[in-house]
């Protein structure tokens, strides 16, 4: 399906399923200053119109995570616990992940809207689905909530795709490494896990060296980035250390944990990125999925609340192919070290091993 539209006078091609966290339903509410707050998901469905897009969205509801989905990922003592924290009235699960008696309603639809943009999009319904709720997910683990996630959503989708057959891409461009969906998927070979993020930083996790467990050597890739990296660098990592893998892979789907808090107006981290950045990046994404409808845009982090307008504004007009830039899109910065830091690190450890992966993929 790529029916062709005109919005502020800009020709575009295709279908946006948009998965919206509605304020009647979130319900997850963080201590006050906390800036995972509810106004990121409007800042973000904001940006939509601000790109002039409107016309070109399909609004879709979504729907709760079952039990069923969410144990493919979470052990059930965790999903069984965190239920009746929250029941209990909620409170601080670490120094930055709150929540509260609605927050573990409001998770269950985060991680069922990604399962509803996946079954959409299958039916045909669409060209490709961008999933704008909240709690954000990828740094949940199997037992444990931290870094504002509680359930990890990306990873639920992905997991239900490789129930189904699916090899599936998820690609993290968030500015924090995603450890929960890493470790989710460690030694599964029916995902590739490909992340961008500054290094050091929260959580600690995400060295070059880290490329999957013996079942699934080379399917983690993580590019550590230093303070400062631009765009130029991070599209230079999509091309020479994470498209190769995906050449072998052969995705069938694509998962895209969207963060947008490498911003350089984001307030956590250190990265200098535009909005004009975010969307090269998912124009250069767009090109790993196999086919339309086999991507999906899953909201992650992002704190400034007019950068993350911007950048999903920027981000969907680029998968769209229209041309919206609010901000020239950036390079010169330092990094290029790091990617061939992450090449070599590959091309040390997998030495070898390429022909028997190539035959596991088939």
């Amino acid at each position: 399906m790529a029916p062709v539209g005109m919005s502020g006078g800009r020709t575009y091609s295709g279908v946006v399923l948009v998965v919206a966290g509605s304020p009647e339903l979130d319900r997850h509410q963080v201590n006050e200053g906390n800036p995972e707050r509810p106004s990121r998901v409007q800042a973000a469905l904001d940006g939509i119109d601000l790109a002039g897009l409107s016309d070109a969205v399909v609004p879709l509801e979504a729907r709760r995570a079952t039990e069923i989905e969410l144990v493919r990922v979470h052990q059930p003592a965790y999903l069984g616990w965190l239920r009746e924290f929250c029941a209990g009235g909620g409170g601080a699960l670490d120094h930055d992940t709150f929540v509260s008696s609605g927050s573990w309603d409001t998770a269950l639809l985060a991680a069922g809207g990604v399962l509803a943009a996946i079954d959409a999009l299958a039916r045909g319904t669409g060209d490709v689905a961008f999933v704008a709720a909240r709690p954000p997910g990828h740094h949940a683990l199997a037992d444990t909530a931290m870094g504002f996630c509680l359930l990890n959503n990306v990873a639920v989708g992905a997991a239900d795709l490789a129930d189904r057959g699916e090899r599936v891409l998820v690609l993290d461009w968030d500015v924090h490494h995603g450890n929960g969906t890493q470790a989710a998927f460690w030694d599964d070979p029916r995902v590739l896990y490909a992340s961008t993020h500054q290094w050091p930083l929260f959580p600690g996790t995400g060295r070059a060296e880290e490329i999957g467990g013996p079942h699934a050597r080379g399917l983690n890739l993580n590019v550590p980035l230093p303070p400062g990296t631009t765009g130029d660098v991070l599209l230079l990592a999509l091309d020479e250390v994470i498209a190769p893998a995906v050449d072998v892979f052969r995705p069938t789907w694509v998962l895209v944990s969207a963060g947008f808090d490498a911003h350089r107006a984001d307030p956590l981290a250190d990265l200098a990125l535009t909005s004009a950045d975010f969307a090269n990046l998912a124009r250069r994404v767009r090109e790993f999925a196999p086919a339309t409808g086999r991507l999906v845009f899953v909201l992650e982090g992002g704190y400034d609340l007019e950068a993350l307008r911007f950048s999903v504004a920027a981000s969907l007009a680029a998968v769209l192919g229209v041309a919206f830039r609010v901000e020239a899109a950036t390079s010169g910065g330092p990094g290029a070290y790091a990617v061939q830091r992450a090449r070599d690190a590959q091309d040390k450890q997998r030495a070898g091993d390429l022909d028997d992966l190539e035959g596991l993929w088939g």
